[in-house]
């Protein structure tokens, strides 16, 4: 499979991308609630980073299955330039994301963050430097099409207006959208990936990762019920810069 550049390379480039979008993104302006708040402003503005990153790859995800078809059954074998561009730019984000965070001393409030971009990184490599397992890599990737959601959701409490229609209409879409590129994608990989349980393999070494990710997907998708749907429940004790992770 032709490739335009080397692996490292790609990966180069394509951190360097969202790092300009970084400053790109940093020159709008602030909503009224985030503005003078060093910290809010920082998350604010890695959160229209993260929602650029989701648009574009959660949309590519798709339109590379569509073109590929074969990639929803053959997640080991079956590849594209496409598929493989999108996995190498996928990386870069979550290079730029953990860098950004680490940079901006917020790894402690945000570890959560990080454990998902690390195992995230070391999921993809087989598929920059080895060639396999880029289909698996692209269904992966279709939670970002939930993450479109998700991030608005995030970035309205952000800015405190979770009392408007459109948080509202948003948290519903989000909660379907949860449901269909998130949850039942994982699913799928999961059955798929435990053909290799108990082999030594890239397999079951991907399949250890697969996991770990769906632990922390049950887990985030508890806490968003919770503060959608039974805020009552949610006490004050942790809504202390929720807006960072929550």
């Amino acid at each position: 499979m032709p490739v335009p550049l080397p692996p490292a390379l790609l990966l180069l480039a394509t951190t360097l991308t969202f790092r300009a979008a970084l400053l790109l993104l940093s020159r709008l302006p602030l909503p009224a609630h985030v503005r003078g708040d060093p910290l809010r402003t920082w998350r604010w503005h890695n959160l229209l980073v993260s929602l650029a990153h989701s648009i574009v790859s959660g949309l590519w995800a798709l339109l590379c299955v569509w073109q590929t078809p074969e990639m929803l059954v053959e997640l080991e074998t079956a590849s594209s330039v496409s598929g493989y561009l999108l996995v190498c730019l996928s990386t870069g984000y979550f290079i730029h994301d953990t860098v950004d965070i680490v940079a901006s001393k917020q790894a402690q409030a945000s570890w959560e963050y990080l454990v998902h971009h690390v195992l995230a990184i070391a999921a993809f490599a087989s598929g920059i430097f080895k060639g396999t397992f880029v289909a698996g890599g692209v269904m992966t990737l279709f939670v970002e099409v939930s993450n479109i959601f998700l991030t608005m959701r995030m970035m309205m409490k952000l800015s405190n207006n979770q009392d408007c229609l459109f948080y509202w209409v948003n948290k519903y879409i989000n909660l379907v959208m949860y449901f269909l590129f998130r949850l039942a994608p994982q699913a799928y990989l999961t059955s798929f990936f435990l053909r290799y349980l108990g082999e030594r393999t890239e397999g079951a070494f991907l399949l250890s990762i697969l996991l770990m990710v769906d632990l922390m997907i049950l887990i985030y998708f508890s806490r968003l019920l919770r503060s959608d749907f039974c805020p009552e429940r949610v006490s004050l004790r942790h809504k202390k810069d929720k807006f960072l992770t929550e």
